[in-house]
């Protein structure tokens, strides 16, 4: 699915930007469509099916720099969920507007709904890259996978990786993900994602882009990125769950203009003049006449200069001709040949 692209594949990320309103995840798959991504993802799962109710100390979040201090597990995801039944409406109305639908099951009963919407691939975030069962059970649909791998240490991806493919899932794409939202830029480490491509070679590599703006997903294209992922709101203004890190329409459109210039520019290894450069050879520097040179004087440092534009000598040859003696009379400002000496 992602594995010969022919430019950077682009997710919108609702999550719980619908703010419990259908019309307004609607409009957020049409928004998402003009600004030109390939897909939008949403999220499949309930707070039952995803955590417990329960006012226990460890579901509660106590982070002063995250955006949902105070919140229990429980009641942060009663508003962040979306109704299931809303998933065929979203996912027809991408299929209208010409971009992929998509979702991430947090469970089994998730991954068996959305078999029955038959989505063509499945996300499996980062707090559940190490879940065994769920990864098992992904896998055995013999779709196409992209994971984050948020959280995860080196040899435990190296494990979830193998349970997807002996479980029969074909594809495999590991997005670089810093599980913290906002995600700070000094935080993404993204010479990951290199390291990526050398120990991973048959998975595709792409980025999960927490931060403000689009640098950090145009520097991933730099290291050979496919695939990225955003989260998407209509407007930061309206709030909602993940609001304050996810890009407006404006911003959106223009991350994809962003990547897909800078992947054009990556190109490929090649040295020496392109196409577009070719004219610009003439004016490379060459050896001329400084001065008028009469027949039998030698040529010095102080009559015959390494100048633009190219018609003379290479400038290789300098140092030969320096001593060198005149053969015929040269004006100055007359490019330099051989059968000049």
């Amino acid at each position: 699915m992602f594995k010969n692209l022919s430019k950077p594949f682009i997710i919108a990320e609702m999550s719980g930007n619908h703010n419990q309103s259908l019309e307004r995840a609607l409009q957020i798959v049409e928004e998402a469509a003009k600004t030109g991504v390939d897909a939008l993802k949403i999220q499949t799962y309930t707070p039952d099916t995803i955590t417990m109710n329960s006012n226990r100390d460890e579901f509660k979040i106590k982070d002063n720099n995250s955006l949902w201090n105070g919140e229990t597990l429980y009641s942060l995801y009663q508003k962040a969920y979306m109704p299931w039944e809303w998933n065929s409406h979203i996912f027809n109305k991408c299929r209208e507007l010409g971009i992929i639908g998509f979702s991430t099951p947090f469970d089994i009963s998730s991954v068996n709904f959305l078999e029955d919407l038959n989505v063509p691939c499945y996300k499996i975030a980062s707090f559940e890259n190490y879940d065994f069962p769920l990864l098992k059970y992904i896998a055995k649909t013999k779709k196409p996978v992209i994971m984050s791998i948020g959280l995860i240490q080196f040899d435990e991806l190296k494990e979830s990786i193998d349970i997807l493919k002996s479980n029969g899932c074909p594809e495999i794409t590991l997005l670089k993900c810093t599980s913290t939202y906002p995600a700070l830029p000094e935080y993404t480490n993204l010479l990951t994602i290199t390291d990526m491509h050398n120990q991973f070679p048959d998975c595709v590599i792409g980025l999960s882009d927490h931060t403000i703006g689009t640098v950090v997903s145009v520097a991933g294209i730099a290291l050979g990125v496919k695939v990225i992922e955003k989260h998407f709101t209509l407007s930061r203004k309206d709030e909602g769950v993940d609001s304050a890190f996810s890009m407006e329409p404006v911003e959106m459109k223009k991350l994809v203009a962003d990547v897909n210039t800078a992947y054009q520019s990556l190109g490929s290894i090649f040295y020496g003049p392109t196409e577009s450069e070719m004219s610009s050879l003439k004016y490379r520097r060459s050896l001329y006449a400084a001065e008028n040179i009469k027949k039998g004087e030698l040529f010095s440092k102080e009559n015959i200069r390494s100048i633009r534009p190219s018609n003379g000598l290479s400038t290789k040859m300098y140092d030969k001709v320096i001593g060198k003696k005149a053969v015929i009379d040269i004006s100055k400002g007359e490019p330099l040949r051989e059968d000049m000496y």
